[in-house]
């Protein structure tokens, strides 16, 4: 029995992305990306275990954010043109065994090849989450991927502390071999369960990869998400690798305190089906610029009165967690209306943008921390979002508002 793909894409969004597989969605797009963050509280432990030095200590995460890079510009669009279920489940498996082998990986330099292809693999999510986009409802598609967006945040902020708490008990091996279980449940739930979705777009892989210039030029929505994007997320990561230096050199916490503290910016995914609600309702233009201003403010306690302590810095994670998912779900909501048929390279092309910029602000973590303490640390994560803000009062909302 053969159909066209918009007939298939049809059948199966009446046939209906029930709760329950928005709900598989969302945890398997939190199991996947989690991958990605396992081993940034932990490279101290794995160092030494695997006779690596201290100074290549970090490549462990570089590498593995270089591997989603390259996995985002180079497999991703691969979803506009490969059936969607074998292309997920294919990098997963990958993933599955990149994560198995970092678990009894001995060699240093093994272990920065295995840590490359778990980013690269953990690409999968982003296959996901265009897929869902597919089979929502023009109307619910805002809500559909909040809610899965939700799941994805919440994988970005429990992975941290759940690490460091099992690899502080059971050693950082059963971080990663535990990984690769919970990879191997969720891909084959996700093959017996999630519809097929073959893609009607005709080109070569070449001819896919350099279509990525031709989509940047001509959709300013897409540059412009992208941008206020990549800013805010600049200044998440900003925060979440630097504030656990501060929570350790000024206020003395524990490893096993750091991660009860993370665990505290999980309440910020509650604003994803916010998001997604409000951009259904046709409320972008303004959840925007909420999101925005509140991104922008979210520093405030820091800056105002730095003697306010540990609460000040739990109130700005919360915010900020707050304000960069519902500007993240309000961003794919446009992006995917753009155009159908793209949805995989739109995707592929925002997300590098955020990837970008986070790695932006890691990067300036360090550095900033030591020369002038959390106090410039907070002064330059307020700059990101203040930038958006701009912009977008400047240019991207008259544009918004002239298409609404």
């Amino acid at each position: 029995m053969s159909s066209s793909p918009s007939t298939l894409a049809r059948s199966e969004t009446a046939a209906g992305l029930t709760r329950g597989l928005i709900a598989l969605f969302a945890f398997s797009c939190g199991a996947i990306v989690a991958n990605l963050y396992y081993a940034q509280p932990i490279t101290e432990l794995i160092a030494p275990s695997i006779h690596m030095s201290n100074g290549m200590a970090s490549l462990i995460v570089s590498l593995t954010q270089i591997g989603y890079a390259l996995g985002l510009f180079f497999l991703v669009p691969l979803g506009d043109l490969l059936e969607n279920r074998k292309l997920m489940i294919a990098t997963a498996l990958v993933s599955i065994a990149s994560l198995a082998a970092a678990s009894f990986t001995q060699a240093p330099g093994a272990f920065l090849a295995v840590s490359l292809l778990i980013g690269f693999s953990s690409v999968a999510v982003q296959i996901l989450i265009p897929l869902a986009a597919h089979l929502a409802p023009d109307a619910a598609r805002g809500r559909v991927v909040g809610t899965i967006m939700g799941g994805l945040l919440l994988g970005i902020l429990l992975s941290r502390p759940i690490s460091s708490i099992v690899a502080g008990h059971f050693g950082w091996r059963v971080v990663f071999g535990s990984a690769a279980v919970l990879m191997t449940i969720v891909t084959a739930v996700l093959a017996l369960t999630i519809p097929s979705r073959q893609p009607s777009h005709q080109a070569t892989y070449p001819q896919l990869i350099a279509s990525l210039g031709h989509l940047v030029r001509t959709m300013p929505v897409l540059r412009h998400r992208a941008l206020y994007q990549a800013l805010m997320f600049a200044s998440f990561s900003l925060f979440w690798t630097a504030v656990p230096v501060e929570l350790t050199r000024h206020y003395g916490l524990s490893q096993t305190s750091i991660g009860v503290f993370a665990l505290v910016g999980a309440i910020g995914a509650t604003s994803a089906p916010i998001a997604g609600r409000l951009a259904d309702a046709g409320h972008t233009v303004r959840a925007t610029l909420i999101a925005l201003i509140v991104g922008a403010l979210a520093y405030t306690p820091a800056l105002i009165h730095p003697a306010w302590g540990v609460g000040a810095l739990v109130a700005t994670g919360v915010v900020l967690d707050f304000a960069v998912q519902m500007n993240m779900v309000l961003g794919q909501r446009e992006i995917y209306a753009l155009h159908a048929a793209s949805r995989n390279r739109l995707n592929a092309l925002y997300m590098t943008s955020i990837f970008v910029g986070g790695a932006i602000g890691s990067a300036l973590a360090s550095p900033l921390y030591e020369h002038g303490g959390w106090t410039l640390v907070a002064s330059v994560a307020t700059a990101f979002p203040v930038i958006a803000l701009v912009h977008y009062l400047a240019i991207g909302r008259p544009h918004a508002a002239s298409r609404a």
